[in-house]
Order: C-alpha cells, then sequence, then structure tokens
C-alpha cells in the first residue's frame, strides 16, 4: 500500500489559496483487466455504448452512453465528471475528461445513461477523433464519475458562472437549482449564440434570471465581476467554469470586494493539448517502469492506467498534490498548471503530472 495514502497535506497555491484535497490513494490491481460492464467495480473502467447524438452547435455535440443491457451506472452529483477511454490509429490510446451533464431542462436521464458534450478543437485531437468515429454503436470504456467542483446544496443563493464550453458543468447545477427552487444567478458568455450550447435550455430553465454576454460583439465590453459579485445578496457562492482569464477574473474581483475565497469554486478549461504535442515515455526511477505516454494521454492518465498507484486530485495543475520530482529529460519541460510558482518552472524539477508535458522523447521522475 502507499505509505502516503489517507494523508491530507494543505498545499497553498501562488494565489494564496489553500488547497485541502480529498484525497483517492489508487493502488494496484491483481486483476489487470479493468473492463466490467455494467454497474462497476470501484476504479474500474466501465463498457459503454453510445446510444445516441445531437450536434448543439457547429462545433459541439452532446453523446449520450449506455450500458448495453441497462445496468445502472454510478451515480454522482453535478459538478462530476467521467474519464472517456478510446484509441486513436493514428495516435494510439486517448483520455478525455467530460462533465456529466445528467439530463435536458428538467427531465434527468435514466440510470443506466450518462450524457456529455463534447467541443471539436482540432482535427488531429483526441476531440476530433471522438467527432469524427464515435456513432450510434460505438462501444468505449469510461471510468467512474469523479467530482472535484461538487455543488453545495446548503447555500442561500448560488451564483454560476459559465464561459464557452465551461457551461457543460454549470448547466447540470442549473438544473438542479431549478429542480430545487434555490434562488440563483447564471451569468453564461460566449463568443455568439450559435456557438453556446444548451443556450436556449438554459434561458428556458433560468428565465429572467439568465444574463447572456457575447464577447464576440464587438461594442460589448468585459463582464463587471466586481459589480456582479457587489450586487449578491450575503450568503451567495459562486461556481464558475471556462478559460482561465474569466476565472482569474472573477477571483480578482472577490478578493477586491472582500468576498472569502472560499465562496469561489471553479473549474478551469486551458490545459488542452497542443498541436505540437508528442508522445514519450516516463522512466519511473523508483518504481523501476517505464511507461508510454500518447500525444493524447496525460503523464497522470498513462500511470494511473498501468495501475501505479500515484497521489492526484484536482487534475487542472492547481491543488499540487502531485508534482514530482524531475530527474531527467532530454527536451523542455512545458509547465501548463497554475500550481508552480514562475521561479519552480524556471528551474525545472519538479513537474505537475496531470496536465504538464515534455517536448523530448524521455523523461524520468523520482517515483
Amino acid at each position: 500500500m502507499d505509505p502516503n495514502c489517507g494523508k491530507m497535506p494543505a498545499r497553498v497555491n501562488p494565489t494564496g489559496l489553500v488547497w485541502i484535497p480529498k484525497l483517492e490513494c489508487i493502488h494496484s490491481q491483481t486483476n489487470p483487466d479493468r473492463r466490467i460492464p455494467g454497474a462497476a467495480v470501484a476504479n474500474r473502467n466501465i463498457e459503454v455504448v453510445v446510444a445516441g447524438i445531437r450536434q448543439l452547435t457547429p462545433r459541439i455535440r452532446e453523446y449520450e452512453l449506455r450500458t448495453e443491457d441497462g445496468t445502472p451506472l454510478p451515480r454522482y452529483e453535478p459538478g462530476a465528471h467521467i474519464e472517456v477511454h478510446t484509441v486513436s490509429t493514428e495516435s494510439g490510446p486517448i483520455i478525455r475528461h467530460y462533465s456529466l451533464i445528467g439530463g435536458v431542462e428538467l427531465e434527468v436521464d435514466h440510470a443506466d445513461t450518462y450524457r456529455i458534450a463534447v467541443q471539436r478543437e482540432d482535427r488531429r485531437r483526441g476531440s476530433a477523433h471522438i467527432h469524427d468515429t464515435f456513432e450510434v454503436g460505438t462501444r468505449l470504456e469510461v471510468s467512474w464519475p469523479k467530482n472535484n467542483f461538487p455543488l453545495d446544496r446548503r447555500e442561500a443563493k448560488t451564483l454560476l458562472i459559465a464561459g464557452g464550453i465551461g457551461i457543460t458543468p454549470i448547466y447540470a447545477m442549473l438544473r438542479s437549482v431549478v429542480r430545487r427552487a434555490k434562488p440563483f444567478d447564471l451569468i453564461y458568455s460566449g463568443r455568439s449564440p450559435e456557438s453556446m450550447a444548451y443556450l436556449n435550455e438554459a434561458k428556458k430553465l433560468g428565465k429572467d434570471r439568465v444574463l447572456v454576454h457575447l464577447s464576440g460583439d464587438e461594442g460589448n465590453s468585459h463582464l463587471d465581476f466586481k459589480a456582479i459579485l457587489s450586487s449578491q445578496p450575503d450568503g451567495t457562492n459562486a461556481y464558475a467554469c471556462g478559460p482561465s482569464a474569466m476565472i482569474e477574473a472573477v477571483y480578482r474581483a472577490a478578493k477586491e470586494v472582500g468576498w472569502d475565497q472560499s465562496r469561489v469554486r471553479s473549474e478551469l478549461f486551458s490545459s488542452a493539448p497542443s498541436a505540437l504535442d508528442k508522445p514519450f515515455d516516463v522512466e519511473l526511477r523508483r518504481t523501476g517502469r517505464t511507461i508510454h505516454v500518447g500525444r493524447d494521454t496525460t503523464i497522470l492518465d498513462a500511470i494511473t492506467a498501468a495501475n501505479i498507484p500515484v497521489l492526484s486530485d484536482c487534475r487542472r495543475g492547481e491543488c499540487g498534490l502531485c508534482p514530482l520530482k524531475v530527474l531527467e529529460s532530454d527536451g523542455e519541460v512545458q509547465h501548463r498548471d497554475r500550481y508552480l510558482d514562475a521561479e519552480q518552472k524556471e528551474v525545472g524539477k519538479e513537474i505537475c503530472i496531470c496536465v504538464s508535458r515534455t517536448t523530448g522523447s524521455r523523461l524520468v521522475l523520482d517515483a
């Protein structure tokens, strides 16, 4: 067993926020076959089939994933996501993380169904592979749901903020607060109405509590988050999901208006793969294993798929739980996290394995 299992270190990131992670230790499985149909054994992948596809915008498609025999899937709460595991003939194994929608408007998905929305990013990457190859009847594997962005049902009021494809977990939260008749506001920003998934559904659910901001209009200014937060009553908590600039603006405004930073929860969609990413090998010096990392897979996903226990939590490069010491690298370490400071990144002796990579072909880690 991992000697660190059960320890919950508090980490402070460069913004000064304290992150106390919910620790999930992954231990080696005696059975190398992690695939099971229907209701899963924890930490093993689940076999599902694409049961429905809906084009939401020119770049975003919704996929309904179901168990073939109707077996209920593991339950989850708003804010949860799953890993989608698939294989590209061009680039090998692909692992992508997608938020669970939960249903359409107030209709709840059946217990055997997961609903996700995938935005196509570029013609050669994982999302493009899903758009190009997934059709009704396609079989694939998904992980158990994971939730690093949970909605607190006890709040007096909920402020929901979405930017672009960041609407996916926020839409699930919107459905929850509307069903429970809880006070809320929704701020939804996108370049144009045609590019904004679930826009009509959100407006129908939220009615006059929905503010739509079109960032692609030349006459539109940036959202004034300081004014938005200042107008909220005491007891309001904010949930923001979208690009890094938007998330940072929300945190900056919260600090300026005197909000406790714990009142803002966020999920960041900023560590997307680069078109220049290449596969490489990671040698785990102490473990004595070498793991291949595909161009569409993170180091963390590749290591955990090999049943090697490592610590991780947020998978967004924010919490500071997954950094490992870099012993050797024949290329530049590409830091895509928000945890390490500028000096640490320049020295290059640590790497957040959930989002960062190397430009070389070999990376040696102290693990």
